[in-house]
């Protein structure tokens, strides 16, 4: 039986007086009481809906207005009472996962400021959750899980179910929220605090219980059992925890694209991205700060491929990227038990406050063929973009051969044709 039933839906417009769509003191809480300057003081709150809600409802007044929302008070299963480090790790399967870990609370694809590693499930929750020594019982600590030599204690797992050494070991894939996948390589450096060099240090135990530093951060972002082929998906990937959650029927079941775990340190602060398709996010532990930007923000986010290089959002530096100032954040709290809607292209931030779980659902909102084929991370452009891009490319190469001030006149006639034929405002 669907979760969506019409019975009982309401709309909290944050934008209207009187109405709080997302309390101040929520928003602070879930971002970690982060104080802000510039764009973000002005951060117009998410509109939340209460309540349940019909699919043909929630696409007629909800997706159709291409704006974020936050779905508060649905019924998503038991997982929101069972769910908590402890049974995640003993009922979640001892499967090995590709995770990203950071000596920085601040990941950042840009600079590629994390490493890709493999860990058991378990051991990733209770990393996450706990932390990298929440095993010693007090005094048990080694000389090893303090910086220096030694051997960890013996009841602490450090080996994937394979065997082979976490700490030495790659991943094959990386995972990423972006478009580059490419993993570093078994033993390499990552980049942490202040530029000095991490990872798997010459000397260093390599059965620590830790990668980079003990305050290291991990993400999990799940993948197909071969993330070549495979796409993400919750029944499949993890079906000891698949029936704990009702994921909401917002969509035409043919739509339907990959269902992804995601898992999160406390304190762990995603880069701006975006995705091209439309997505939920249910947050099941924990709670967060997002922070969401129109499309029509592109111009002003300083954009790397589907990324922005304005790494802190909250103090960011003007100076650097003065643009900046001209964008317009949407801003929300999330709680255990909110669905919020992304629209497709829509630009998003995320803080974890807590140890934070949550289960992410893309689906096509264009027709299937304008997708690529081959796509099992649903985050590259739609066919027909990419051609744009491609030919734009092409129309670049051939200005090039003029002088430089023909180039800048005709550059400035095809920005002002595509203003005229394409763009919304």
């Amino acid at each position: 039986m669907s979760v969506w039933d019409s019975s009982s839906f309401s709309i909290d417009r944050g934008f209207t007086s009187g109405v709080t769509a997302n309390p101040p003191a929520a928003v602070a809480a879930a971002a970690g009481g982060l104080a802000r300057r510039g764009p973000l003081s002005r951060a117009r709150p998410v509109r939340i809906v209460r309540g349940e809600c019909d699919a043909a409802r929630f696409r007629r007044e909800i997706q159709a207005a291409r704006e974020p929302v936050v779905l508060r008070g649905l019924l998503i299963g038991q997982c929101l009472g069972l769910w908590n480090a402890d049974y995640l790790m003993d009922k979640g399967g001892d499967k090995d996962v590709s995770v990203h870990v950071s000596a920085e609370a601040r990941m950042d694809f840009v600079s590629k400021n994390f490493a890709y590693r493999t860990l058991p499930f378990p051991e990733l929750v209770r990393r996450a959750a706990y932390g990298c020594q929440c095993s010693y019982p007090e005094g048990e600590q080694t000389a090893a899980n303090q910086g220096g030599e030694g051997v960890p204690a013996p009841h602490v797992q450090l080996h994937s179910k394979h065997g082979e050494s976490l700490t030495e070991k790659g991943t094959g894939m990386g995972g990423s929220e972006g478009r580059d996948t490419a993993n570093s390589s078994p033993g390499s450096t990552v980049k942490g605090p202040e530029g000095k060099a991490g990872g798997v240090a010459a000397g260093q135990d390599p059965n620590a219980p830790f990668f980079i530093s003990q305050s290291e951060k991990y993400y999990l972002r799940a993948l197909g059992t071969d993330p070549r082929k495979d796409i993400a998906d919750l029944k499949t990937d993890f079906p000891q925890l698949a029936d704990d959650i009702q994921l909401p029927e917002l969509f035409d079941p043919a739509d339907y694209f990959s269902s992804v775990l995601r898992v999160g340190s406390p304190g762990l602060h995603l880069w701006t991205h975006y995705d091209t398709m439309d997505n939920a996010l249910v947050q099941i532990v924990g709670t967060k700060r997002v922070v969401l930007f129109p499309p029509s923000d592109a111009d002003s986010l300083y954009l790397k491929g589907d990324k922005s290089m304005v790494l802190d959002i909250d103090n960011p530096d003007l100076s650097q990227f003065p643009l900046f100032d001209d964008v317009h954040p949407f801003e929300c709290a999330l709680l255990p038990g909110d669905l919020l809607f992304i629209p497709a292209l829509w630009f998003h931030n995320v803080v974890a406050h807590d140890f934070s779980v949550a289960v992410n659902v893309f689906w096509r909102q264009l027709p299937k063929n304008m997708y690529e084929t081959n796509d099992t991370y649903g985050n590259k452009d739609p066919v027909p973009a990419t051609r744009a891009m491609m030919s734009l490319a092409s129309a670049l190469k051939a200005l090039s051969s003029l002088p430089a001030d023909h180039q800048d006149f005709f550059a400035r006639r095809m920005v002002n044709t595509i203003k005229t034929k394409a763009f919304l405002s």
